[in-house]
């Protein structure tokens, strides 16, 4: 390490003050903050572009796959070479024609099975056109021509196999042997023949169910009969229909008739030009007999119990290889066939492909009727009642099974998790066979589980039995295992892929080491003979092959080698059947990811979508393991590549929309829509408590914990991510905004319950950003607008506190409007809609008005105001200017003499009421533009000069900032302008109001109107006792029609004065002063009479004098009052000018303005 090296000119200052070390370990922090804010963003991103958006992720979305399916580079020619070249050819032979069955039968599973089922889906039922179904058959029949071509394949390839098989085991004296077969039992072959007759079994049972298709083939025929009558219409050639007709005749014979696996066994078999005997082959008939039996006994054994993997596949290839044998030999196995027979007792119906069910006992009876006619009929009988046997013992232990399973599969996750977490340990051998073993048992479990699901959904399915939703829950649970055993395989892929390449080798060289032993057991025999020649070759043939990957054409070529390398007792007993153990693990450990895929398939779910509503149902139910809907989701998608093999729409593409559309809505109904309405209802009686609305004591009713569904990660479907506690958020979100907008007074409510929801299930809700409104909202202008003649009508006005008093209330308190509740109001709604307010107050007016005429116009009215006026101005001098109060109070008596209404009114007080509402109404215009002033102003107190307000737009432009911001500003600066201008004085709502009305009024044709100011005396002597007895009901008990305050009769009565300019006329009556006159005289002449009667000591009279003098003071004081609100009421209307002077006034400003104008304009000229 080179040593520091300090410059001289600073070795003598070497003092350390500490500053190094502080600056340092500043540094330190820092580096050690960034380090720690890079790793959580580091972890930030592993997070989101983890797996972990949902639980169970979808495999098609897989950016990267592990396949690890072995793949084949070599030929089988290459596979198979030994020096013994008759062998080579035999196995040659035998291998490439069990793989084009496989190739035969994969092409079936994936594309003719899936395009059969899936025919008339995605159509609904409701929204089917004439001639659809037409539509849909024609896109439909080049697919059945397809499948034409391959049935008639598939035949050739059965024809082959026969052959073949037949040509190896000759009978016939003339012919050589091609080897030694009297020992070799090609059992593997047989297997495959069987697989590829069910698939022609499985294409007869689909188009045996499929009512859809018969009958759109039906309708297909009958176009084609009326396109066959008029052939130009539909612009076809008649010469090309002919051909089609015959190729439709051919495809319903071949195919839809369900006659395709009984042409194929119905073949010719000896065909001389093959020279090949078949029928007549004593051997090969002994020997296909013998590997039936063989099969049978292989599977007999297995099916139904726990460990069965594939038998049930297999028996049906038996009983369609004992059809093949019956048809080609024409004898009957009656053992055999019994004994088939009797598996349906443990087995009565075997599942071939999604929905379709098979019973082999109904099959038996029909193709094989001579072996039936033996059998006596009650056993047949027997049998298929076991059928309703078995289904009712499913039902009852279904409940059962579920809890065991679920303890199994549970326990081998847990093993599963274990020994893939483990380290590399020194035992290696056991380690992978215990892993073998794990992997095998996963298998097994998703086997079993598999075929309880499909045979009880598609038993109860096919025989039409109704099934309790116990079993559609226990049921569903297991679909749900099936999902969690192949999401453990799937979760562990590495280390399955990892140690499934090593168990394949370990379990290779434990074949090649008895393969080894049997080797040299045949080597150490120096007898020579063809016989042992062929096995030693077929052993070699068996190491070659195992030596190298473990693909499935090796494994063939092994097995096809072992059937002849197994003669002549080369493996004992005890070696044979670890070998066959071994090599049958090497199968399925091969095939690992495949077997799991095939065995966790859920696709037949899409033919039992009736149980999803009922599941659904179920986890709402118990939400606490709401978890597990992601396996059903999950299980849901397993159809959707089955789906594109859809062929009778435009385009795949409409199926999947049409099954993803009703998986959500169902999904919506049973699931969503009901927990956010439950949601709902628990936020509201939470909040509400105190209403006390039922009883919510958990102990009592219950209680469910919804919060577990917001706990749930997103569910995958489709193409999109249903996220449950985004769905509720956004619901409550709508709602509460949605019912706060109808009722602003109740945002706290919904604001409590926003709260309650973050708290209570950790949803994150939107704030609503709405003007909320104060607790003492008062009625809202709106309401009040809209029903504005119901409230002049029920409220009364309070001229000097600008407030309207409720007249009566059903309650114990009345309600009251002022101010402040206005600006709230308009604070909420905006300015905007004072303008609107007075528009409604002036259509109100426009009513009132006209009842008001009519009222003037009457000839009981207008002839005595007319009397009055007369009276008035004859005798004005003598009565000192004044209108006498007796001719005011004659008036008021006279009119109750035309008629007083049920409850007690005269004409006067009605139209005494009318005045009032009309001068409500102008109080509440008044009182609008005092809460807009109100508004404004608490809106505008953060500008601080009103007489100097900057653009903001032009210092933003001036500073160059971005356009948005230029908009913000220019949006500010309008804002400003229009507080200011409306705060600035208010519109002069009382002045537009009397420009309207006033020409009208005054017109020469409503003379009738002039006579108004004359009523105003008996109307205040109305008003006068009508209040007086209000406020004396205010100390009674009874306090209904009582009050202290009506000021819109002096409202109403300035505001009508003013329109009808008779401010002069009115005051020429010098009403008030005759009325204080009248009352102080009797006032005076009961204060003497109350000193003369002194003297004499009356009580009874004295009293009566104190009462009167008592009531006269009031009557004088209600009267001073009325006067000071009408003189108020005038100051609103400008009642020191008469209507000629206003306009007077009009006239010279708008001069003045025009000097001003005219001056203005002269300097410019003069410039110019």
């Amino acid at each position: 390490m080179a040593t520091e090296t300090i410059a001289p000119d600073w070795e003598f200052d070497r003092f350390d003050d500490g500053s190094q070390k502080i600056h340092t370990e500043v540094q330190l922090k820092n580096y050690t903050r960034f380090l720690e804010e890079y790793a959580s963003q580091l972890k930030g991103i592993e997070e989101a572009l983890d797996d972990s958006i949902g639980d169970v992720w979808d495999f098609t979305l897989d950016p990267i796959a592990l396949k690890l399916l072995p793949y084949e580079q070599s030929s089988l020619l290459d596979l198979i070479k030994t020096d013994n070249k008759i062998l080579n050819k035999v196995i040659t032979v035998y291998a490439s024609l069990c793989s084009e069955i496989k190739k035969l039968k994969y092409e079936a599973e994936t594309k003719f099975y899936n395009g059969l089922l899936f025919y008339g889906e995605g159509v609904s039922d409701a929204c089917v056109v004439e001639g659809e179904s037409q539509i849909q058959m024609g896109r439909f029949i080049s697919f059945l021509q397809e499948l034409s071509c391959f049935v008639s394949r598939c035949y050739e390839v059965v024809i082959n196999v026969v052959h073949q098989l037949a040509a190896l085991y000759n009978s016939s004296k003339g012919t050589t042997k091609i080897i030694e077969s009297s020992g070799v039992h090609f059992q593997i072959v047989y297997e495959h023949l069987g697989e590829l007759l069910v698939v022609l079994l499985t294409l007869d049972e689909i188009m045996e169910n499929h009512g859809t298709l018969k009958e759109h083939w039906k309708m297909y025929k009958r176009l084609l009969k009326s396109v066959h009558h008029n052939p130009g219409k539909f612009s076809i050639p008649e010469e090309k229909l002919k051909p089609f007709e015959k190729l439709l005749l051919k495809l319903e014979g071949q195919l839809l008739d369900g006659m395709i696996l009984q042409a194929c066994v119905e073949q010719r078999f000896d065909d001389p030009r093959e020279g090949v005997a078949v029928a007549k082959n004593s051997a090969f008939a002994e020997e296909f007999a013998l590997n039936i039996r063989n099969i049978f006994s292989s599977v007999e054994s297995k099916i139904g119990e726990p460990s069965e993997i594939d038998q049930r596949d297999k028996y049906a290839g038996v009983c369609c290889l004992f059809v093949l044998h019956f048809h080609i030999f024409r004898s009957v196995d009656k053992k055999l066939y019994k004994s088939l027979l009797d598996v349906c007792k443990k087995v009565p119906a075997v599942t071939l492909t999604a929905n379709i069910i098979w019973f082999p006992d109904s099959f038996l009876v029909a193709k094989v009727p001579a072996a039936a006619k033996l059998m006596d009929k009650k056993s047949i009988q027997s049998i298929k009642a076991q059928r309703d046997t078995y289904l009712q013992q499913r039902a009852q232990t279904l409940s059962k099974d579920v809890q065991s399973y679920y303890v199994f599969v549970t326990s081998w996750m847990m093993k599963m998790e274990s020994i893939l977490s483990k380290h590399k340990s020194d035992k290696l051998v056991e380690d992978l066979n215990s892993r073998c073993n794990v992997f095998l048992q996963g298998i097994l479990y998703a086997y079993s589980i598999s075929t309880i699901i499909k045979t009880t959904m598609n038993m109860y399915m096919s025989m039409q039995r109704p099934m309790t939703k116990a079993s559609v829950k226990a049921l569903c649970r297991l679909v749900e295992l099936l999902k969690a055993v192949q999401h453990t395989f799937y979760r562990r892929s590495i280390v399955v892929a990892d140690s499934a390449s090593h168990i394949a080798q370990q379990l290779q060289s434990q074949a090649l080491n008895a393969i080894n032993v049997a080797k040299k057991r045949v080597t150490s025999d120096k007898k020579y003979s063809e016989q042992r020649l062929d096995v030693l070759s077929s052993l070699v043939l068996a190491e070659n092959a195992l030596s190298g990957p473990s693909t499935k054409e090796r494994r063939l070529v092994v097995a096809l080698a072992l059937c002849v390398g197994t003669q002549l007792k080369t493996f004992k007993d005890e070696e044979l059947l670890p070998l066959q153990l071994v090599l049958k693990k090497l199968d399925l450990i091969s095939e690992l990811s495949e077997r799991v895929k095939l065995q966790c398939d859920c696709s037949f779910l899409y033919w039992h979508r009736a149980v999803f509503p009922i599941y659904l149902d179920d986890v709402y139910d118990n939400a606490v393991d709401a978890a597990r809907i992601h396996y059903m989701f999950s299980a849901l998608r397993d159809s959707v590549p089955s789906m594109m093999h859809a062929k009778h729409t435009e385009s795949s593409e409409q199926l999947l929309q049409s099954y993803d559309k009703e998986t959500m809505e169902v999904f919506n109904e049973h699931l969503l829509d009901k927990l956010c309405k439950e949601i709902e209802k628990d936020l509201r009686l939470s909040v509400h408590t105190h209403l006390k609305l039922d009883d919510r004591n958990p102990f009592k009713v219950g209680m469910k914990d919804m919060a577990h569904f917001f706990s749930l990660k997103p569910i995958r479907f489709f193409n999109r991510f249903i996220n449950i506690k985004a769905y509720v958020t956004h619901y409550l979100d709508k709602t509460f905004y949605n019912l706060t907008t109808v009722a602003l007074h109740d945002w706290a409510t919904y604001s409590e319950m926003r709260n309650l929801a973050t708290q209570r299930y950790g949803l994150t809700m939107t704030e609503a950003h709405l003007p909320s409104q104060t607790l003492e909202q008062g009625l809202d202008v709106l309401e009040i607008m809209r029903n504005i003649h119901v409230f002049v009508s029920r409220y009364l006005y309070n001229l000097n506190n600008q407030i309207f008093i409720e007249k009566a209330s059903n309650n114990k308190h009345l309600n009251t409007i002022n101010i402040r509740h206005i600006a709230n109001s308009i604070r909420t709604h905006g300015t905007g809609i004072m303008n609107t307010t007075v528009n409604f107050t002036y259509q109100f007016l426009r009513k009132k008005f006209y009842i008001f005429s009519q009222f003037m116009y009457d000839e009981h009215i207008k002839s005595r105001l007319i009397k009055d006026i007369r009276f008035f101005r004859e005798t004005k001098d003598q009565s000192d200017q004044k209108y006498p109060f007796d001719r005011a109070e004659k008036f008021n008596r006279g009119i109750r003499k035309l008629g007083i209404t049920p409850d007690g009114q005269s004409y006067l007080d009605q139209f005494r009421q009318l005045i009032s509402q009309i001068g409500n109404a102008m109080g509440y215009v008044r009182m609008i533009r005092s809460g807009g002033l109100h508004c404004c102003s608490s809106a505008i107190r953060f500008v601080p000069d009103l007489e100097d307000i900057v653009n903001f737009e032009e210092l933003v432009k001036e500073e160059g900032l971005s356009g948005e911001t230029q908009r913000a500003a220019s949006v500010l600066d309008s804002v400003l302008g229009d507080l200011t201008s409306n705060s600035a004085e208010g519109t002069e709502y009382f002045k537009m109001l009397v420009a309207v009305f006033a020409p009208e009024f005054r017109s020469a044709k409503n003379m009738h109107l002039r006579n108004f100011y004359m009523i105003v005396p008996p109307l205040t002597v109305n008003f006068v006792e009508h209040s007086i007895s209000c406020k004396e009901k205010l100390n009674k008990k009874n306090k209904s029609g009582a009050a202290f305050t009506d000021d819109g009769f002096a409202m109403g009565v300035a505001y009508i004065l003013k329109l009808l300019d008779q401010y002069l006329e009115f005051d020429s009556l010098h009403w008030f002063q005759a009325v204080r006159d009248k009352y102080k005289k009797e006032m005076s002449a009961v204060v003497k009479e109350q000193s003369v009667q002194s003297t004499s000591q009356d009580e009874k009279l004295l009293q009566t004098m104190n009462l009167t003098q008592k009531r006269l003071d009031i009557y004088l004081q209600e009267f001073e009052l009325l006067y000071f609100s009408l003189s108020s009421a005038r100051i609103f209307f400008r009642a020191d000018k008469t209507a000629a002077e206003e306009i007077q006034e009009k006239k010279d400003k708008e001069d003045a303005s025009k000097v001003g104008e005219s001056n203005s304009t002269v300097p410019e000229t003069a410039s110019k």
